[in-house]
């Protein structure tokens, strides 16, 4: 089996993998990994490891760093920071791995792990694969060493499950104390120099997260009046009620301030949605059409995912601007964007890459990109979408309690088969399974909203019906 989903390990923090003995054992044999495809003889691999501000973090981060230690990898902690950040720093240290510990927008509850090449890219599926074979042989052996343990008259004499030849060759790990200095002169970096955010007044919603404190920083030394919301975490508010999935408070308090715009992160820093100057919501699909769209130089095309609004490719088709769809998540965007050597994508959900600027999807530096259009062109983020009106959308999601694939039933393929042609020219259904769950979810776009909702449900009771 595969401990990876779509965006790393991930789950309810107790509950297994994400279990401090499982994180012990995975930072262990990764650091095996890492050692055997050092290229540096004479010097341990190293890793930086950053987390955004659940409680549960500190318990995966020690263990994290035990294992990896264990292993002869040196380890560089970076403290709560976005993912983004903790991509960029891995190139900046020169390490062979990054480490985020992070459940991005799920709730206090759950957590993960994911990893970053030493190129501050997600990590490759091969690398994944080495780690995902060394953990299964890590766990077969644990489930016998018990046994092994009770029954034995001299535990000395047994093979551990972490040996250590010599203990001179354990890692040494280092608290960073710069980090998030460093971290902010990268965003202000990809800010244009001769221009700066005085006079605009902006609201940010950190979603009490990994953002809390670098993002207002940042926006507050490009010179904006800054007005944070929803940036004291306590371990357990993180996502609550706030950040780029529950944007209204958000847009609220655009309203109440008399803003220019609104930014929400989410808990991890990677996505992004924000708010006009008349309370109204774009979403990743709207800053990639102010992207594109509203840029001096329009980019040779764009990458979406299934996900992204019909609107979008018709508004790029317009404008002579190629776009293509990947599946969802952002590393399959990453994954787009390289193969057809582009710079710009992202997904309906705030990940927005810009490759020209970072190697991964950044919450604040693509928010910069779009003020920098406001401070460049004097318009308002109102202004530059307008025109750009997304299609009705409805979601529906199945819940099962086992997971199939509802392509292999007939009545289904038909009933799909019958939608599509209902649709044609516009509107189109997706049909999707969840890469950490057991639930199918059921899309409609159209161009009629009541038909939009109606056909997402019948479909999805029918999907229910006939996989239940």
């Amino acid at each position: 089996m595969s401990y990876f989903g779509t965006d790393g390990i991930r789950g309810q923090f107790g509950q297994f993998p994400i279990t401090p003995d499982f994180i012990l054992a995975l930072g262990y044999v990764t650091g095996q990994v890492l050692l055997e495809q050092s290229k540096h003889e004479n010097l341990n691999p190293s890793v930086v490891i950053g987390k955004d501000t659940r409680l549960s973090g500190y318990v995966i981060e020690a263990s994290l760093q035990a294992g990896f230690n264990a292993a002869g990898v040196d380890v560089y902690l970076l403290g709560p920071l976005p993912t983004p950040a903790i991509a960029h720093l891995t190139r900046s240290f020169h390490a062979d791995a990054g480490v985020v510990i992070s459940a991005s927008h799920n709730p206090y509850q759950d957590n993960g792990i994911k990893f970053f090449s030493a190129e501050g890219k997600k990590l490759s599926d091969e690398m994944q694969e080495a780690i995902n074979v060394k953990l299964a042989q890590y766990l077969q052996a644990q489930a016998g060493f018990a046994n092994e343990l009770i029954q034995s008259d001299n535990p000395s004499l047994l093979t551990p499950l972490m040996p250590v030849s010599d203990p001179s060759g354990l890692g040494k790990s280092k608290r960073i104390a710069d980090a998030k200095g460093r971290y902010i002169e990268y965003c202000k970096g990809t800010f244009p120099y001769q221009h700066s955010l005085e006079g605009m007044k902006i609201v940010i919603d950190c979603a009490n997260g990994a953002g809390y404190s670098v993002a207002p920083r940042v926006l507050r030394e490009l010179g904006a009046e800054v007005i944070a919301i929803h940036n004291q975490p306590d371990g357990v508010n993180i996502n609550r009620d706030c950040g780029s999935t529950h944007p209204k408070s958000l847009q609220q308090a655009v309203i109440d301030n008399k803003a220019d715009v609104g930014i929400a992160l989410d808990g991890d820093g990677d996505r992004i949605v924000m708010v006009d100057d008349k309370g109204n919501l774009v979403d990743g699909d709207g800053i990639l059409y102010v992207l594109a769209t509203q840029s001096h130089e329009k980019p040779k095309g764009v990458v979406g995912t299934l996900m992204t609004n019909m609107a979008l490719e018709l508004a790029f088709n317009n404008q002579d601007i190629k776009f293509s769809r990947a599946k969802v998540g952002d590393r399959y965007v990453m994954q787009q964007l390289v193969a057809n050597g582009w710079i710009l994508g992202g997904e309906s959900s705030g990940h927005i890459l810009c490759l020209d600027k970072s190697t991964t999807g950044d919450a604040l530096v693509a928010g910069l990109q779009v003020l920098a259009l406001i401070s460049t062109t004097g318009k308002s983020l109102s202004v530059l979408t307008k025109g750009f009106d997304l299609f009705p959308q409805k979601l529906v999601n199945v819940r099962l309690t086992q997971m199939s694939d509802p392509y292999d039933y007939p009545e289904l393929v038909e009933a799909f088969e019958q939608a599509q042609a209902k649709l044609k020219g516009r509107g189109r259904l997706l049909i999707r399974q969840s890469g950490t769950e057991p639930v199918i979810r059921v899309m409609i776009e159209s161009d009629d909203e009541i038909e939009c909702d109606v056909m997402a449900n019948e479909l999805a009771d029918r999907v229910k019906a006939v996989m239940s």
